[in-house]
């Protein structure tokens, strides 16, 4: 299973501008609620880690969050400026 590569693939199915839920990757790669919700938490630290490394934004709402608090609420991913071109 490859998060960092699972969220880079939804957000690469969406326009340009669109975001994602991390609830959106975890339902990606897991079949039912208990397992796709496990997975949440490391979800949310691959995101910190691209988001680290520009190829990601979090928000909340419109404001970008730091890669440091994103196990914090609510958070949408979308491409950030090093995203990778295919």
């Amino acid at each position: 299973m490859d998060i960092p590569a699972t969220v880079i693939d939804l957000l690469r199915q969406r326009a340009q501008g669109v975001s994602i839920c991390p609830s959106d990757v975890a339902r990606a790669l897991a079949d039912d609620e208990p397992a796709w919700q496990a997975l949440m938490p490391p979800i949310r630290d691959a995101a910190a880690a691209l988001a680290r490394s520009e190829c990601i934004v979090v928000t909340q709402g419109n404001d970008p969050v730091d890669p440091a608090d994103v196990d914090q609420g609510p958070m949408r991913l979308r491409r950030g400026p090093m995203f990778p071109a295919k």
